[in-house]
């Protein structure tokens, strides 16, 4: 396999370049002055299954940049390109809604056409993805890496809690991971009305400490939202396992004021270099993308 890397994820790319059967591989995107992008691979990979590891997540340069380059490799003779996106950008949009975009088929539709044959990435949103993906997507649970760190923290009698019914399965997942039982998750009802969001719960019995399991921190307003409940509730500390952490705009800020102790997050994005980490607990895919490489080798 040659691996085609972009800057973002080069803190990815070194850990995967250790395993035998990966090999590093050049190329650049840039642009003409009149704007138009264009790719130049300086690696031969005739006959090759090749790897590109990068982004489909806003800005819209990186689905561009991505999906040119994989119609480049496949152009010089690539037998196999495997797209390797950490964070499956638009996977949210996987609802039929009249008049609304489809997003996920729609991502999925360009880099079919653009010459990817499969795509590797970590948690994805729902099953709904792979259904609309017209090439196989493969989605890996952090589960594990959760588990881990989670009992590494002593928080083997924290009561899990899904900020709305998506979540079960991913809380059940990490629960399992751990050696822990703790029967039913405790979960709430959300709802999005015109004004946010807004949760029905907790329901279940809820602990002093817990742990709300997701897949994503993006403005924090569901768990905000999951927050200010558990609080009233009576729960004292409070801990989040995130697989994907965009963190975007400021709300999610107030997460501290409601009793967040420490946010688990995986490095599926890279950190935003302006936000404040002292709480927040990076964990390495590293070893689930060379789970999901090995696999693909086969």
């Amino acid at each position: 396999m040659i691996l085609f890397s972009f800057p973002e994820y080069q803190y990815l790319a070194l850990q995967i370049q250790r395993l035998p059967f990966v090999q590093s591989g050049q190329f650049r995107v840039s642009r003409f002055a009149n704007q138009e992008l264009y790719a130049v691979v300086e690696t031969a990979v005739s006959g090759q299954h090749c790897l590109i590891l990068g982004s489909i997540a806003p800005p819209d340069t990186q689905t561009l940049s991505l999906s040119l380059l994989a119609h480049t490799l496949k152009k010089e003779g690539a037998q196999r390109v495997s797209a390797v996106v950490p964070y499956l950008g638009y996977s949210r949009q996987d609802k039929r809604k009249a008049g609304e975009s489809l997003g996920t088929a729609w991502i999925g539709t360009i880099l079919e056409a653009s010459g990817v044959d499969e795509v590797l990435t970590i948690d994805a949103h729902s099953n709904r993805d792979a259904e609309l993906f017209p090439i196989p997507l493969y989605s890996i649970s952090p589960a594990h890496l959760f588990a881990i760190a989670l009992v590494n923290s002593g928080l083997r009698e924290a009561t899990f809690v899904a900020p709305d019914t998506g979540a079960i399965a991913r809380c059940k997942e990490v629960e399992n991971a751990a050696g822990l039982s703790s029967g039913e998750i405790v979960r709430f009802e959300k709802q999005r009305t015109e004004s946010g969001i807004t949760h029905c719960g907790p329901i279940g019995v809820v602990g002093p400490r817990v742990i709300i399991v997701d897949d994503m921190l993006d403005t924090g307003e569901t768990l905000v939202s999951a927050c200010e409940k558990l609080k009233l509730a009576g729960v004292e500390k409070i801990y989040i396992a995130v697989t994907h952490g965009l963190f975007t705009g400021h709300r999610w800020q107030k997460l501290w004021s409601l009793g967040v102790e420490c946010i688990f997050c995986t490095d599926t994005i890279p950190l935003r270099s302006d936000i404040d980490a002292s709480r927040i607990k990076i964990l390495s895919v590293a070893p689930l993308v060379e789970e999901g490489l090995a696999a693909l080798k086969k």
